[in-house]
C-alpha cells in the first residue's frame, strides 16, 4: 500500500521554490526532459529532473499554478538508527520516529511549510471475519453510527460534523450577501474542508480500532448514486451536496487494511426503514424508529446499522436468486408486510 505522510520540515525553500516553477515553465512551453537544457536556473538537477517530466509528458497543462520540490527515492537516505530521513541534495533530514514501519521511500515533495512523504507499506493479511460491525453514514445528526453484533453495542460519533457545515454555509451566504471577493469564500471552504476531513480522520480510526479489538469485520452501505436517489427536501439539500461520505469510506478502507480489518459493502436500499429485529417495514419518524409488527423501538441510525451489519455482502450476492439473498442466514433482508 502507498501512503503519503505530511511532515513539517521548518526551512526556507523559497528560493528553490522559484527555481523549481522557471524550470516547469520551461518544460511547458519546450517540452524539454533534459536537466541540461535548464542547468542554468541553477536547480539540482535530481529535482529538475522529476519537474520536467511531470510538466513536459503532460501537454494537458497550459499554465503553472502551484510547484512543488519533487525528490525521488533513489535520492532518499533511510538512516533507521536516528529515525531519520536525509534528503542531501537539499542537506533537510526528516523525523520519521512516529511513522509506521515502511517498506520504501517512493518519493518527497516539498513545499513552503511540508515534506509529503510517500512510501510503501505492506499490508498484513486480511483476517477472514465472522462476526461484523455495521456503519450507518448520515449527513444529518451523528455523521456515523456503528453497531456490533457480538456485542449489540451502538457508538455514535462526528455529531459536530453538521454544525460546523452550517456555520461556514452561513459564513459564505453573508458574504456572498455583502459581495465580497470570492478568494474569501474559497478561503472559507478550505478551512471547512480540512475540519471536516480531521473529524473523518478521528472517526475512522475509531471504528477501525474498535473493529480490530473484536475481531470484527465493518460493513457499509454502497453509496454511489446516493445524491441523485436520496429524496431530499430544500432544507436539507445543502447537507446531501456537502456530505463527505466518500472521503470516511475510503479512510476506513485504508486503515482497516493496515491492520488486517475485512472492509465489505452492502445494498443500502431499506436499511432505514426495515425493522433489524423482525425484518418488516417499519415506520421512521426523523430519528425515531418504530415497528408495529414486533413493538421494537430504537433509535433510526442504531437500526440502520444493525440491518447492515445483518446483510450479506454485495460479494457474496452475487449468483445468488433474489430468494436466495433473502434467506440469507434466516433473515429478511427484502421488506415484506406481515402476514395477514
Amino acid at each position: 500500500m502507498l501512503l503519503t505522510f505530511n511532515i513539517k520540515h521548518g526551512r526556507d525553500f523559497s528560493a528553490e521554490l522559484t527555481k523549481a516553477r522557471k524550470v516547469a515553465e520551461y518544460a511547458v512551453e519546450h517540452h524539454s526532459r533534459s536537466s541540461a537544457d535548464v542547468k542554468h536556473i541553477g536547480l539540482k538537477s535530481v529535482i529538475a529532473c522529476q519537474v520536467l517530466r511531470k510538466y513536459s509528458n503532460n501537454s494537458n497543462i497550459r499554465t503553472v499554478s502551484r510547484v512543488q520540490l519533487t525528490v525521488p527515492g533513489q535520492a532518499v537516505k533511510v538512516n533507521e538508527g536516528r529515525k531519520e530521513l536525509y534528503i542531501s541534495c537539499l542537506k533537510l533530514r526528516l523525523d520519521i520516529s512516529y511513522l509506521p514501519k515502511f517498506e520504501k521511500v517512493n518519493q518527497v515533495e516539498l513545499d513552503k511549510e511540508y515534506a509529503h512523504v510517500a512510501v510503501t507499506i505492506n499490508e498484513p493479511p486480511v483476517r477472514e471475519a465472522e462476526q461484523w460491525v455495521g456503519v450507518d453514514l448520515n449527513s444529518t445528526g451523528h455523521i456515523a453510527v456503528v453497531a456490533n453484533l457480538a456485542t449489540g453495542k451502538v457508538q455514535k460519533y462526528g455529531k459536530e460534523a453538521p454544525h460546523i457545515r452550517r456555520k461556514y454555509s452561513k459564513m459564505c451566504r453573508r458574504l456572498h450577501i455583502k459581495g465580497h471577493h470570492r478568494v474569501a469564500k474559497k478561503k472559507i471552504k478550505r478551512k471547512e474542508s480540512r475540519k471536516i476531513k480531521d473529524i473523518n480522520h478521528k472517526i475512522s480510526r475509531a471504528i477501525v480500532n474498535e473493529a480490530a479489538q473484536q475481531a470484527c469485520g465493518i460493513k457499509l452501505e454502497r453509496l454511489s448514486d446516493i445524491r441523485t436517489t436520496a429524496r431530499q427536501s430544500r432544507s436539507s439539500r445543502p447537507s446531501l451536496h456537502s456530505w463527505s461520505f466518500y472521503q470516511l469510506q475510503f479512510m476506513i478502507e485504508y486503515k482497516a487494511k493496515l491492520l488486517g480489518v475485512s472492509v465489505a459493502y452492502v445494498d443500502p436500499a431499506y436499511t432505514s426503514q426495515m425493522c433489524s429485529r423482525c425484518g418488516l417495514l417499519g415506520a421512521r419518524n426523523g430519528k425515531d424508529f418504530t415497528c408495529p409488527h414486533c413493538g421494537h423501538v430504537d433509535h433510526a441510525d442504531a437500526n440502520a446499522s444493525f440491518n447492515i451489519a445483518l446483510r450479506p455482502s454485495l460479494e457474496e450476492s452475487v449468483g445468488r436468486s433474489h430468494a436466495d439473498r433473502d434467506a440469507c442466514e434466516g433473515r429478511i433482508d427484502a421488506p415484506r408486510e406481515a402476514p395477514s
